[in-house]
C-alpha cells in the first residue's frame, strides 16, 4: 500500500491545503484517485511568457465597489486579491480578460476596457 492509500481524506487534504512555499512547483499523481478534491490554480509564469500579454479586454474596478469578494470568488486564474486597505485588485500579468469578473459582478463596478483603449502609466 503506498503511502498516499494509507492517508486519511482530512490528512491528504492538508497537503493539498499546504502554502504556497511548502507546495511542491510540480505535483505528479498516478491515477485519478489522487487528484486533489477540489480544483487548484495559481498565476505562474508560463513558458512562453506572461499569460497577460496577449489579453484583448481589461477588467477595470470602478469606484462604488462594495468589496463583496464575488469577482474574488468567480475567478478562474485566482489573480483578484484582497489588498491591505480590504480593495480587491486584479494582477494584470497574469489576467486573461475572460470577464467572468465583470459578468458576476452584483454592483457593476467591473468594466472590461479593450486594452488599446487603456494608456501606459
Amino acid at each position: 500500500m503506498s503511502e498516499s492509500e494509507s492517508k486519511s481524506e482530512s490528512e491528504k487534504w492538508k497537503d493539498i491545503n499546504k502554502s504556497k512555499e511548502e507546495r511542491p512547483k510540480v505535483q505528479e499523481y498516478k491515477n485519478w484517485k489522487e487528484l486533489p478534491p477540489i480544483p487548484i490554480s495559481f498565476a505562474i509564469d508560463a513558458s512562453i511568457g506572461r499569460t497577460g500579454d496577449w489579453r484583448t479586454f481589461r477588467p477595470i474596478i470602478l469606484e462604488g465597489c462594495n468589496k463583496c469578494g464575488i469577482c474574488w470568488m468567480y475567478c478562474p486564474e485566482g489573480i483578484i486579491k484582497k489588498n491591505e486597505e480590504g480593495e480587491f485588485e486584479i494582477d494584470y500579468v497574469f489576467c486573461k480578460g475572460c470577464g467572468i469578473c465583470a459578468k458576476e459582478c452584483p454592483t457593476d463596478n467591473i468594466k472590461m476596457v479593450r486594452e488599446s483603449d487603456i494608456e501606459d502609466d
